[in-house]
């Protein structure tokens, strides 16, 4: 059985996440391959180390680039650092208006305090400018290739992040604020003000989406071993926590089930053993994640790098 739903009309973003090494880049691209044959598509990476651009065979930028031979579908590879700087360049003076009526800063102090680096701020600005693609709705369906589990985790969990920096410019407001009708008897909103609201919305509107199962899917993909299998226990209950529901669960790289060869006893010895090391830890999955539906993909003797190769993974993965 392949994955399910991803067809359904109302299902814009589909993210697929894992460990390093499983195969989420592969998935992602199928699925991308598969979708755009009924829908306008795009695929993006947020992996800072990209490998979206080698698995599609093409040169990618951050911007939507058509891929070629591939009618409906786009990709890119976005860009975290590039996505903040724009941010600073666009509301540096509302940033820095907020921070110069709420504290006791000078100009100078400002500017440093502006251009310091702001941990995990990158990976929000990198989140944002995804959602802003999906706002714009010139597709259809998105399929997000995540980082690694923990760098995953942390771009899922940035609206919290985006939002704790929104309370700490909004407390600096209502200071200002108090201090003006105290003085003045009114306040009268500004574009600081404007600002502040504007990221509120857009916090909630992320978790809105990230949360909605009929809007967002998270599809998790892992292989037969056991520490891919704790990672991905933790990515699951992570996500749970967070309000994001894993419906479906991909298990890569299985070896297939060997036939004796004439002539020989037992095959390939060393197939036989393996493959009944991963039907072991196949049966763990199943049993952790009783929940998900589980699709299972026969492993490749060459590498899967390619519009033709991911062609033909896609018909295991939506068997």
């Amino acid at each position: 059985m392949g994955l399910k739903g991803l067809k359904e009309a109302p299902l814009k973003l589909i993210l697929f996440g894992g460990k390093g090494g499983v195969g989420k880049t592969t998935c992602a691209s199928a699925t991308a391959l598969y979708l755009a044959k009924d829908f306008k598509t795009l695929i993006l990476s947020t992996d800072p180390a990209h490998s979206l651009a080698d698995s599609l065979g093409q040169k990618l930028g951050d911007q939507p680039s058509q891929i070629k031979g591939i009618k409906n579908l786009s990709a890119l590879e976005i860009n975290a650092e590039k996505a903040l700087s724009k941010f600073k360049m666009e509301h540096e003076d509302d940033i820095k208006k907020i921070v110069d009526t709420g504290t006791n800063l000078d100009a100078e102090d400002i500017d440093s305090v502006f251009a310091l680096p702001i941990p995990g701020m990158d990976e929000v600005m990198g989140f944002k400018a995804m959602i802003d693609l999906t706002d714009q709705a010139e597709f259809d369906k998105y399929i997000v290739d995540t980082a690694p589990t923990g760098h995953a985790l942390r771009l899922l969990t940035s609206p919290r992040l985006l939002d704790d920096w929104v309370k700490v410019m909004a407390k600096m407001r209502w200071k200002y604020r108090y201090v003006v009708e105290a003085f003045a008897g009114k306040y009268s909103p500004d574009q600081g003000d404007d600002f502040l609201l504007t990221m509120k919305k857009t916090v909630k509107r992320i978790e809105s989406l990230l949360r909605d199962p009929a809007r967002s899917e998270f599809i998790a993909v892992t292989i037969p071993e056991d520490m891919a299998i704790l990672e991905t226990q933790r990515l699951v209950n992570s996500l749970d926590k967070y309000g994001i529901k894993v419906r479906q669960l991909v298990i890569n790289n299985v070896l297939p089930v060997l036939s004796p060869v004439e002539g020989q006893s037992d095959g390939c010895q060393f197939c036989r053993e393996k493959r009944k090391e991963q039907d072991k830890y196949i049966n763990q999955i199943r049993m952790k994640f009783n929940g998900l539906k589980t699709t299972v993909i026969a492993s490749y003797a060459r590498e899967i790098k390619g519009i033709e190769a991911l062609m033909n993974f896609k018909e295991q993965l939506f068997n």
